[in-house]
């Protein structure tokens, strides 16, 4: 079960990200410009700093796999990746249409569904 988690949702319009640890969430939108793309792990940075989160292997990641922006959805899965990476934590996918509103509730039961795909995160661009 996917208790902390990180996810990303930057696919060129409604750009946002979410943290749950220990029980609360945090969301935050981020600005919708050509430089934002190239600030994302800054903005992931300054939201876990402002939480005081320090993530671990414990933290999932969830990305939102599109369709949306070429640009902005691989940015996403590469600096989820590379979050993967580092701290060996679990990488899983959604597209966008599983998810109707950026809310806890909503992320949940896409969790309590089985619908996050962890095998292989494939882009959807449009």
């Amino acid at each position: 079960m996917i208790n902390n988690f990180l996810i990303i949702s930057c696919t060129g319009k409604n750009n946002s990200i979410g943290l749950k640890s220990d029980n609360k969430f945090f969301k935050e939108k981020l600005q919708n410009n050509i430089n934002s793309n190239n600030q994302l792990v800054s903005n992931i940075i300054n939201f876990a700093k402002k939480y005081k989160v320090e993530f671990s292997e414990k933290y999932s990641i969830i990305v939102n796999m599109g369709p949306g922006s070429y640009s902005s959805i691989r940015i996403s899965l590469s600096v989820a990746k590379g979050i993967q990476i580092v701290l060996g934590s679990k990488l899983y996918g959604y597209k966008n249409n599983q998810l109707s509103e950026f809310k806890l509730e909503n992320i949940e039961i896409l969790i309590k569904n089985k619908q996050l795909k962890n095998k292989m995160v494939n882009p959807i661009y449009e």
